[in-house]
């Protein structure tokens, strides 16, 4: 009863978010007119006389509002979702999707790629594999080590990865002053550029890693014991680890190479979950993904209406809100570990 509830609150929540998102914005949509086209004239009945739609306000919900929302979401639950998987694998409740490079690696190509004056279609597929080429080096680098290599050892080999791909994104910043607009407009987050293609884009990684992660709910319940009672519960927590790290950063990428970089909704979401719900993944993994996409959604919303008619960079927004989350979480686990 409880699984069932926690769920139908947060789709609920989800719902009512995506509708008043598509509302949003310098030309408002009649919320009649939103449910009317999104059912195909299955609630009329209900509604009594909705409202109709323009040619142009069609074009509107169609082409601008519906991709935007629905990248949104896709991106928030995705996020989200890797932060509470790379918590619970690497046992540490300040862990993000962009724990081990897969920010810098996605910026650093794009810079890359911006340079060499490469088409606006082609730079989320730049960020994507940067990203991956990222957690392949830091993992390469962490296993390293041998028999000494562990999370701490991998996480410092990101870390190390991390700060040499800012430092030379940095350099190539400084030398082609020309590409920083660009650059810092995608590094800061954007989700009004959406369009189908972009959604299509993200949606097969992305499903593939999210799936991959709920499948192995109970996988990371026993890797949040610790690799020693992992394994003397029949688990290779090595093994385990590698193949949820393959999946959240396969996520990661895919919402990093369309969105650009939104940081803390995979550390607020996931963590603000656990301390309601408790620790358990079967339960804590789905409503990490729902809030995790209404999170994102309300942050867009903020952004557009905020500053009308311009917009704040969404990154900007999550940044705002995530911040002091994460002092506040850097001070309460200082205080539980003393």
């Amino acid at each position: 009863m409880k699984y069932a509830l926690s769920i139908a609150l947060a789709t609920i929540a989800l719902l009512a978010t995506f509708v008043f998102g598509i509302m949003a914005g310098a030309a408002p949509l009649p919320v009649t007119g939103i449910l009317s086209e999104l059912t195909q004239g299955f609630v009329d009945p209900l509604l009594g006389n909705p409202e109709s739609f323009t040619d142009r306000q069609a074009a509107i919900f169609w082409s601008i509002r519906l991709p935007r929302v629905v990248l949104a979401a896709l991106v928030g639950a995705t996020l989200a979702i890797a932060g509470a998987a790379y918590q619970a694998v690497f046992r540490n409740p300040l862990a993000d999707p962009y724990l081990l490079g897969v920010s810098s690696g996605a910026a650093l190509s794009v810079t890359v790629g911006i340079m060499l004056g490469v088409s606006s279609a082609t730079v989320p597929w730049i960020g994507f594999f940067g990203g991956i080429l990222a957690v392949v080096a830091t993992y390469l680098a962490g296993s390293s080590a041998g028999d000494r290599s562990g999370p701490l050892t991998v996480v410092l080999a990101g870390v190390a990865v991390a700060a040499f791909a800012n430092a030379v994104q940095s350099y190539l910043l400084q030398k082609n002053s020309e590409t920083l607009r660009r650059v810092y407009g995608w590094m800061l987050g954007q989700l009004g550029t959406a369009t189908w293609s972009s959604v299509v884009a993200m949606v097969v990684p992305a499903v593939l890693g999210v799936g991959a992660i709920l499948v192995a709910a109970k996988l990371l319940d026993v890797m949040t014991l610790g690799d020693m009672e992992a394994s003397s519960l029949g688990v290779n927590p090595r093994l385990v680890r590698f193949a949820l790290v393959v999946a959240a950063t396969l996520a990661t990428s895919a919402a990093v190479s369309v969105s650009g970089l939104i940081g803390f909704v995979g550390i607020i979401v996931p963590h603000t979950i656990r301390l309601i719900v408790g620790p358990g993944h079967v339960l804590l993994l789905p409503l990490t993904a729902l809030w995790g996409a209404t999170f994102l959604s309300v942050a867009d919303i903020f952004a557009r209406v905020a500053l009308a008619p311009e917009e704040i960079p969404v990154g900007v927004v999550t940044a705002a809100l995530g911040a002091p989350f994460f002092l506040f979480l850097l001070h309460r686990h200082g205080r539980s570990r003393s």
